[in-house]
């Protein structure tokens, strides 16, 4: 049986991406991330086969969450054995954030995925490093104001991750959107779904 790698997501805006793709330079050997690549991660799911790909494609068609208005706030670092590992752009705010990082654990618990145990921060990946990359401590120390004005997160999309030499490949698999402030329309998937994963019909919550 086949089998998929996947992960939860939030895609930010064009106008988003494409001042962070202006930002990504500065630091020798790293691995920029292309603009298909550029999301803020809800929930890492990994390796499924099929049948629980569905289960977990149909259990995100129950979730009820209002769109967010985030802004891009500063650069990071992330670290591998005290090592630079990854050179991320944060993203606030936390709270309705970490919000929707919960509805979609609880969901993913309905089909037996485990929940999270890392701390969860908003981040966008910018880079990833290795031995051979160069100091990091430039581009923080020039990118530590990074900032954007309120952009929309009006969707969340279930993402199928195919790993390659030139770095992952992402395939959304179904979207789903999340609530204007003054809509009560439930957040059922909508028709953007994979030929490999097929959404089966969610119950109610």
């Amino acid at each position: 049986m086949s089998t998929h790698r996947l992960f939860v997501a939030l895609r930010p805006p064009r106008a988003i991406r494409l001042a962070l793709l202006t930002a990504m330079h500065g630091i020798s050997g790293a691995r920029w991330q292309s603009d298909e690549q550029l999301h803020l991660t809800l929930r890492f799911v990994g390796e499924v086969d099929s049948h629980r790909a569905e289960d977990i494609a149909a259990a995100l068609g129950a979730l009820h969450a209002p769109a967010i208005a985030a802004r891009i706030a500063g650069v990071g670092l992330f670290e591998r054995q005290g090592r630079p590992h990854m050179v991320w752009a944060g993203v606030e705010p936390l709270a309705p954030l970490a919000a929707l990082h919960r509805k979609v654990d609880q969901l993913l618990a309905r089909v037996g995925i485990a929940a999270e145990t890392r701390a969860f921060v908003p981040h966008i990946t910018l880079a990833r490093l290795n031995r051979g990359s160069g100091s990091v401590a430039p581009f923080l120390a020039l990118h530590g104001d990074l900032a954007s004005e309120d952009f929309a997160f009006a969707h969340v999309t279930l993402y199928e991750s195919e790993l390659g030499h030139g770095g992952s490949r992402y395939h959304p698999v179904a979207r789903y959107p999340l609530e204007a402030a003054n809509s009560a329309t439930s957040a059922a998937a909508t028709a953007s779904t994979s030929p490999h994963v097929t959404a089966k019909p969610s119950a109610a919550p």
